[in-house]
């Protein structure tokens, strides 16, 4: 969103098209609101912003839920905006330590900021990017005194005052157009500086959850999230925010429910076993927090090869750490003998899942013959260990 637009969006008259054009979903809604809009006579900065945001907010709703329908977004900050059911729980984590004044830097659209200030703390919101500092300042308005927006650098943020920080270091460009995390030496605060802070108070740092795990600190919790199947996060917590003896730590959340794994440090993998009656999926955050091995314990489970983050089992346990399979039937990784398997079940729809061998599931769904009403899932990976580790392809159904 350039300032042109910002400038017609953020008026009575902008804000009240928007409501009146009501959610837009699709491209079709979308080309027909801007046709309508463009012959009534508004201009192309107000049509572009009003119509951008409409289609923003449908897309928001599963990020925000009814929140949505009267904030105001950038594509990328959408994106990169932390879901408000993880933000309450991160809001949680700060209140159960006694913080009650909080500084967010890097505050993006706001949406962090909205979990804090909706528990009753008070929120200094702070972001380098002028267009993004405005949204998040509409989005941040319900809470009035509570919540102060200042556009600015993290770096140069007087934090006298202010009992902790949270801290989303990103590369930024104007207008949010542009937010990445995957080369940590072109954020914005720096990641040394962050740490450095994070020395001095307690800090939550929001990280991308494929960060090297090298560059992390010795002293602070890494906590890594997944939300319905997606690691969404990673965050480090320092000082009174890092709870006693945790270092370690997977929150795993699914339809509204939560779940949380925590360790002194990285468990180790129970040994590879024979391929059992079950075959388990751990959760993206239990993989990054290198918890598999507690899991496995859980559910009486061995590794189904060396490196491979697939458990199996006999006991029909689960727990919400994995996603369970019930085993049909193993066959070789041959097209053919898949195919005649497929037929024989009826099985009209698969799910393709695979680790450890170089297949492309959507290459691989175009070789396969699927008829019937049927539905499985077909996991390629290998088991066993050393040289008798063998390629295969596990036909299951969900448990």
């Amino acid at each position: 969103m350039d300032k042109a637009e910002l400038t017609a969006l953020l008026t009575p008259q902008g804000l009240r098209m928007i409501d009146e054009v009501g959610p837009l979903a699709s491209t079709a809604e979308v080309a027909a609101a801007v046709s309508r809009l463009r012959a009534a006579g508004h201009s192309p900065d107000l049509v572009s912003a009003v119509v951008g945001q409409a289609h923003l907010r449908v897309r928001a709703e599963g990020k925000f839920g009814p929140f949505a329908e009267r904030m105001l977004f950038t594509r990328a900050g959408l994106e990169q905006a932390t879901r408000l059911e993880v933000a309450a729980r991160h809001a949680g984590r700060f209140r159960a330590a006694g913080i009650t004044r909080v500084a967010d830097l890097g505050c993006g659209l706001g949406g962090d900021a909205l979990g804090l200030a909706g528990i009753g703390l008070d929120v200094l919101a702070v972001d380098a990017d002028e267009t993004t500092a405005a949204l998040a300042a509409y989005n941040l308005a319900p809470f009035g005194d509570a919540v102060t927006v200042r556009q600015g650098l993290a770096e140069e943020t007087d934090l006298d005052g202010w009992d902790a920080v949270w801290l989303d270091p990103a590369r930024r460009t104007a207008g949010h157009s542009e937010t990445s995390r995957t080369r940590p030496e072109d954020w914005s605060p720096s990641l040394d500086w962050a740490f450095a802070l994070a020395e001095r108070m307690p800090v939550g740092i929001k990280l991308g959850p494929g960060l090297d795990r090298s560059l992390l600190p010795d002293d602070v919790e890494a906590q890594w999230i997944s939300v319905d199947g997606s690691t969404v996060e990673l965050v480090l917590w320092s000082g009174a925010l890092r709870r006693d003896g945790v270092a370690r730590s997977a929150l795993v959340m699914r339809g509204g429910a939560a779940a949380e794994l925590t360790a002194a440090a990285d468990a180790p993998d129970e040994p590879v076993r024979e391929l059992g009656a079950f075959l388990h999926e751990p959760e993206g955050a239990v993989i990054r927090a290198r918890l598999i091995g507690e899991v496995a314990r859980e559910l009486q489970a061995g590794m189904v090869a060396e490196g491979i983050a697939y458990l199996t089992s006999d006991a029909a346990l689960t727990n919400p750490f994995v996603q369970t399979f019930r085993v049909r039937e193993v066959l070789p990784m041959k097209v053919p003998a898949i195919n005649a398997a497929l037929r024989e079940r009826g099985v009209g729809t698969v799910e393709i899942k695979k680790r450890g061998v170089d297949v492309d599931p959507a290459q691989f769904r175009r070789k396969l013959t699927l008829r019937g009403d049927a539905s499985a899932t077909l996991i390629l990976t290998r088991v066993g260990e050393g040289r008798d580790a063998k390629r295969v392809a596990v036909l299951a159904e969900r448990v």
